[in-house]
């Protein structure tokens, strides 16, 4: 499996606005194979931030850079960065191969 992160630097001012255009967009992920999960983190928050991350749980790293590569990838992401920054410079990227994966009793776990 790959983890996919994007880390986010969220003017406090804009932190609605940043969250509503997360949650009434269109995604398109669940339209790719290999896509298993996707969450919308909020964090902590600083004097001049609150950080968020977008988590995505692929079933491997090919299938995550064939999501990059995708149509629904440009449509998901188009006029992103067209409006007044909301955030403290671009996302952060990480990417981690999966070494481990402990569930709890009676659920799955990848």
């Amino acid at each position: 499996m790959f983890v996919a992160a994007n880390r986010f630097r969220v003017i406090p001012a804009h932190a609605e606005e940043f969250e509503r255009a997360w949650l009434t967009r269109e995604s398109h992920l669940h339209e790719l194979d290999g896509f298993l999960t996707f969450h919308l983190l909020k964090g902590p928050q600083a004097e001049d931030h609150i950080l968020y991350s977008s988590f995505t749980l692929w079933a491997s790293r090919a299938a995550f850079e064939a999501w990059t590569r995708s149509e629904q990838f440009r449509r998901a992401h188009a006029g992103a960065g067209s409006t007044k920054p909301i955030t403290l410079g671009p996302p952060q990227f990480e990417g981690f191969e999966v070494l481990q994966t402990i569930g709890a009793p009676g659920h799955a776990s990848g």
